[in-house]
């Protein structure tokens, strides 16, 4: 059964450790992600951005498939289906169709907006026992399409935020999505600091976990970060494996051209890469 993902992430606030949201793409994604949390004994998170659910079908393909997948495999470990920097509409969509949590991102609106649709958005998905994540201070990179310029966040526009019940808050420190340039400074962590210690005991998510040092995700686990998306790591670990498949010309012996035999490799790297963050980020056997 779907949860929201405020108790599990609560549970991570205050024991310190984090709740990886890996995001998916397709059914592999899906069992690759379910099948390593089960094994682990780990909450997990599965996000989906609005281009995903499109390419996936849509937002009820996406529930039915993972309720469907949480019964025939016997997964039993907390499992959120989340939407990833959802639109106003996509936000009300993905919950009609019952997601158990949505992100509103509305950190590319003026500060007042932004507070107006978040209250909004609030009181829909509670009314719902949907969980919910703002955000303030955009996340640097390109997330389908959606390119922020890694700004850092306001202390006081995230105190305003957290004041209207998110249960989650994404804040800009200095992360972006996707690979990190090599002149990258790294996450910000006296303004994390300063933001834990405004929001009260608000968790706190770190998008673009890829490629952030083990270290800095440890100490920004320690600052209040309890959430941490991974994404595109997922998708190099699949691309690299496939690569390697089809350059050893496994396609070409036997069945190697049957489709469950192409999408092996890529799915025990996923498998592989899902077991190495949860390892990181302190949630094995935090089920």
């Amino acid at each position: 059964m779907l949860v929201p993902v405020t108790d599990m992430l609560k549970k991570a606030y205050a024991e310190k450790y984090a709740v990886g949201q890996f995001n998916i793409n397709n059914l592999e994604w899906t069992k690759a992600i379910l099948l390593t949390a089960q094994e682990n004994n780990s909450p997990v998170i599965l996000g989906v951005s609005e281009g995903a659910a499109k390419y996936m079908g849509g937002y009820n393909t996406i529930v039915g498939m993972v309720d469907g997948m949480i019964k025939d495999l016997g997964i039993t470990i907390p499992v959120a289906t989340h939407l990833d920097h959802g639109s106003y509409d996509g936000g009300k969509a993905a919950m009609e169709a019952g997601f158990s949590s949505i992100m509103f991102d509305g950190s590319h609106y003026p500060i007042e907006e932004n507070l107006a649709k978040t209250k909004e958005m609030v009181a829909l998905a509670h009314g719902k026992g949907i969980s919910i994540e703002a955000e303030v201070g955009s996340i640097g990179g390109e997330e389908d399409g959606v390119v922020g310029t890694g700004e850092i966040a306001s202390v006081e526009e995230c105190v305003q935020i957290a004041e209207l019940g998110v249960d989650i808050l994404a804040a800009g420190i200095g992360n972006i999505h996707g690979a990190y340039p090599d002149n990258w400074e790294g996450l910000e962590f006296d303004v994390l600091a300063q933001i834990n210690e405004a929001t009260g005991d608000t968790p706190l998510v770190l998008h673009g976990g890829t490629g952030i040092a083990a270290d800095q995700i440890k100490k920004a686990i320690s600052l209040g970060v309890s959430k941490i998306n991974v994404n595109t790591e997922l998708q190099w670990a699949f691309q690299a494996a496939t690569r390697e498949y089809f350059e050893a010309k496994k396609d070409l012996e036997g069945k190697g051209f049957d489709p469950r035999n192409i999408l092996k490799p890529g799915f025990e790297a996923m498998k592989a890469t899902v077991k190495e963050k949860m390892e990181i980020f302190g949630s094995i056997d935090k089920a």
